[in-house]
């Protein structure tokens, strides 16, 4: 037999070895599967926060449509009153968060949330702005993937998507 071939009997390997060799492949299982659950509970979550505004900026809650002239604006809400597109009242006074108004003396499409103090923005930007904390699960997400998992290209197209969601946002606000 020369010295580069192969063998055709079989290695026999310890009991000790196979047993580490299983135990090595359920630790890296395990750690994948925990990898996995921390990057869905993050889109999860992204998801969850967005949702809250999302649905009312979507059109799929609320009722009362209308518009707010920018009256006044704090270090996190602005504020004016309110006329409505239709049927519901007139309010003197409602908010929207500072983020997605357009300044001081604009006027901006907003539906109230129940209660009719605090109004979602409409329309393309209000609905990019409501989903901008899912944009942010994304690009956290996209980092678990990538360091964790090695999962580069799923990384990748989840980055890329958290970034043209919130590039979107910023050109539509």
């Amino acid at each position: 037999m020369s010295r580069g071939s192969v063998s055709s009997r079989p290695v026999k390997r310890s009991r000790t070895r196979r047993a580490g060799e299983s135990a090595f492949g359920v630790v890296l299982l395990v750690r994948n599967g925990l990898l996995v659950l921390v990057a869905a509970v993050l889109l999860v979550a992204g998801g969850w926060t967005s949702w809250g505004s999302a649905r009312y900026a979507m059109g799929l809650a609320g009722r009362e449509h209308g518009t707010v002239k920018v009256a006044s604006c704090d270090d996190e809400r602005c504020a004016g009153p309110f006329v409505p597109d239709g049927g519901g009242r007139p309010r003197d006074r409602v908010s929207l968060v500072k983020a997605a108004s357009p300044g001081v003396g604009e006027r901006v499409t907003v539906v109230l949330r129940p209660g009719g103090e605090r109004a979602v923005r409409t329309g393309p930007a209000g609905v990019l702005h409501a989903w901008v904390p899912f944009a942010g699960a994304l690009l956290l997400a996209a980092l678990v993937v990538a360091g964790g998992l090695r999962w580069r290209r799923t990384a990748w197209g989840m980055g890329l998507a958290g970034v043209a969601l919130l590039v979107g946002a910023w050109v539509a606000l």
